[in-house]
């Protein structure tokens, strides 16, 4: 894989929202204007982590690969090659997906 054109910084991750549902589980087709904005995403790169008090990284719980939930007003969403991500806190994810 190529290296990523995004460095994050300290505690931030920079996640690729996931694509919302096309229709319900009842098999209603949704439009455009009916589906909410993704809060599931993959993580593309995190940064180093915190720094304690005695100037040493926190290890970061997310990794590369790992499926999160995220609040749905979280983030800085910015696009890169015409491709759209999200740059948030570790704090602002929720938690990650178990398969």
């Amino acid at each position: 894989m190529a290296e990523f054109k995004i460095k994050p910084l300290g505690d931030r991750v920079v996640v690729k929202p996931m694509e919302p549902e096309e229709k319900t589980k009842g098999g209603i087709i949704l439009p455009d204007t009916a589906k909410e904005k993704p809060q599931e995403g993959k993580v593309v790169a995190v940064g180093r982590g915190k720094l304690d008090e005695d100037g040493k990284p926190i290890k970061m719980e997310v990794k590369v690969g790992d499926i999160v939930l995220y609040g749905k007003y979280a983030g800085t969403e910015v696009t890169v090659d015409n491709e759209t991500y999200m740059i948030l806190r570790e704090e602002d994810i929720l938690g990650i997906v178990v398969k």
